[in-house]
């Protein structure tokens, strides 16, 4: 009987349970319609979902196969139906990451969720790296700079005179407004390219443990109701066996007593039901709450990393585009110096040395007797 008070019937060979009475053949019980299975361990639980089921009426089958990978229930590959994805064409992470794997060495099992979180970690390792190489580009630009700036101070050929003296001195003056360009470019580099890489997600990864702990929690969560539906079931199977016996010796030997002791095993057996349909629940409402957060937490990762590339790719832009611009300033500087040059005249240039350096004009003659 069961709790309720309604008569019901145990296949002591298979633990299936039915409300209606068997057929007279055995091996063939008539159940009710099974409208959706949940899997516990091997085992399906047919009929309505279970937090919806009667206490009374269980029907537990066991399945070839184990459908639970590390506590986490999966569709059983005989009876599995086609799953439609969450975000189909996408290859989104809440599609692709349910299951654990091996890691790399093959001796540790690694969830999937792990793995989403390394390569987010990985990211930002990856952003670190690139600001440190912005930061070694910014300073060969300084010290080229600098050394620009200290070269064009050099009193190499200082002496030179006329129109090509005055491009002379152009040029070496070209060189510190180079420098200055280079100056420009490495402080823009470091405001406009390294410092937003470093500064991005400056509490990523205490941001990335609260998420691992949380969902990691959760999973301890649903491997706890695991063990308690195994422990529930087995006391179930302990309870059948011992109802089976008692109603064995009944057979052998009526006595009152055994009467007694046959209803009290029909109790204990139901309750014994009661309490896997109980944990099953327990466990199924733990399992849809790690699911559901899953999927919003990957859903999450998924649009930071998009975030990140999208940042990044930004800021090389921006690196490409200051680059131009040095490129283009650094050719301005360069123009005067090509105006002077085209006017570079030799013929000039002799005319104003020997009017400022001539001893005179007059030319000697001959000698006269």
């Amino acid at each position: 009987m069961s709790p309720q008070g309604r008569r019901y019937y145990v296949n002591t060979f298979t633990n299936e349970t039915t409300w209606e009475r068997p057929s007279s053949v055995p091996g063939t019980p008539k159940s009710p319609v099974s409208q959706k299975s949940s899997a516990v361990n091997g085992y399906y639980i047919s009929g309505s979902p279970v937090h919806q089921l009667d206490s009374g009426h269980m029907s537990l089958r066991k399945t070839s196969g184990d459908p639970q990978i590390n506590c986490v229930t999966f569709p059983h590959p005989d009876v599995m139906p086609e799953q439609q994805l969450l975000k189909p064409s996408e290859w989104s992470y809440c599609d692709y990451f349910w299951a654990d794997k091996k890691d790399s060495q093959g001796n540790n099992t690694v969830s999937g969720f792990e793995i989403l979180l390394q390569k987010q970690l990985k990211g930002k390792q990856m952003q670190k790296e690139m600001a440190e190489f912005v930061r070694e580009r910014i300073k060969i630009e300084e010290e080229y700079a600098k050394n620009l700036s200290k070269l064009s101070q050099n009193s190499l050929a200082a002496q030179e005179e006329g129109t090509l003296g005055e491009a002379w001195a152009q040029l070496k003056k070209s060189l510190a407004d180079e420098a200055e360009v280079h100056l420009k470019f490495s402080s823009k580099l470091q405001s406009e390219v390294e410092k937003p890489l470093l500064n991005f997600r400056e509490n990523f990864k205490k941001d990335m443990k609260k998420c691992d702990h949380h969902i990691a929690d959760l999973r301890k969560h649903l491997a706890s109701r695991y063990t308690a539906v195994e422990k529930a079931r087995k006391a179930l199977t302990e309870r059948q066996k011992d109802l089976e016996m008692k109603t064995q010796q009944l057979e052998v030997k009526l006595s009152n007593k055994t009467e007694e002791e046959i209803k009290k095993a029909r109790r204990k057996s139901t309750q014994a039901g009661d309490d896997l349909m109980r944990c099953v629940d327990l466990y199924n409402q733990a399992q849809s709450k790690w699911f559901e957060e899953m999927v919003t937490t990957t859903l999450e990762l998924e649009r930071l990393e998009v975030e990140r590339v999208e940042m990044i790719r930004q800021h090389l832009c921006q690196y490409t585009q200051l680059r131009h611009e040095t490129d283009m300033f650094n050719q301005s500087t360069v123009e005067l110096v090509d105006q002077l040059l085209r006017k570079v005249d030799p013929a000039k240039d002799r005319e104003l040395w020997v009017k400022e350096h001539k001893t005179g004009d007059i030319r000697p003659v001959d000698m006269e007797i």
